[in-house]
């Protein structure tokens, strides 16, 4: 990305900052609605034409920012943590935690029903994927085959879980939804011993050798942009 487009890139990200700031007394009532983002767009000064350059899709371009607010926020706090200290499963569960108490429950309750519509399921799918993927990604994960995957799937399905247990959990300082976490990590860690010992089982090396020889072929994404598609111009530096 060349200088031009990374300065274009930093101003809509502040853009989309201070209107998410200017949003959050709306969401509680109005959801991540074009309602919450007009009031948004009052309330902070913002250009409408620059807002609505920066958040085409109004609302939900403001849900999808919360959400990757969120992210970030984690991965700054997996950062300055001592992960070095904890067993692998306990930095997994704190990787979930400190993702969940970067938001507001009452936002991410609306960003949970506005991603559960059959039109925004996809991209909210998407999301939760990005926020796993940062996960492992902090925590070492190097793996490039299927298991690039599982890992993500598997977690996905606690993160997910976890949340929806958060949302409606009124003990106090979400105690229950810690413990609850520490189960289903439990089990993920459960999982993956499970994983290591069918190795070295003889009927599972034999279907490796043979039928399943298809999964060594699975790759995990390639984090570089493709660029070999008709009409594609790489940008000049």
């Amino acid at each position: 990305m060349n200088n031009a487009l990374k300065t274009e890139e930093t101003h809509l990200s502040e853009t989309r900052a201070k209107l998410l700031h200017a949003a959050e007394v709306h969401v509680v009532f109005d959801g991540w609605s074009d309602a919450t983002f007009t009031a948004a767009v009052e309330d902070s000064g913002v250009d409408s034409g620059l807002a609505e350059i920066a958040c085409p899709r109004g609302g939900l371009d403001l849900a999808v920012a919360y959400h990757k607010a969120g992210d970030l926020a984690m991965v700054a706090a997996l950062e300055a943590a001592d992960l070095g200290a904890m067993r692998y499963s306990e930095r997994v569960a704190y990787g979930v935690r400190v993702r969940l108490e970067a938001t507001d429950r009452e936002a991410v309750q609306r960003g949970v029903s506005l991603f559960a519509l059959p039109i925004h399921a996809a991209e909210g799918a998407t999301l939760v994927l990005g926020t796993v993927s940062l996960i492992w990604e902090i925590l070492g994960d190097t793996s490039t085959d299927v298991n690039w995957y599982t890992k993500r799937a598997i977690l996905a399905g606690v993160y997910s879980s976890v949340l929806l247990f958060w949302l409606g959990d009124d003990s106090y300082e979400s105690a229950d939804t810690w413990e609850f976490l520490d189960r289903r990590i439990n089990n993920v860690m459960q999982i993956e011993t499970f994983k290591v010992k069918m190795r070295d089982n003889s009927l599972v090396k034999a279907f490796m050798s043979g039928p399943g020889r298809f999964l060594e072929h699975i790759k995990a994404p390639s984090k570089r942009a493709q660029t070999d598609f008709p009409g594609y111009i790489a940008p000049k530096d």
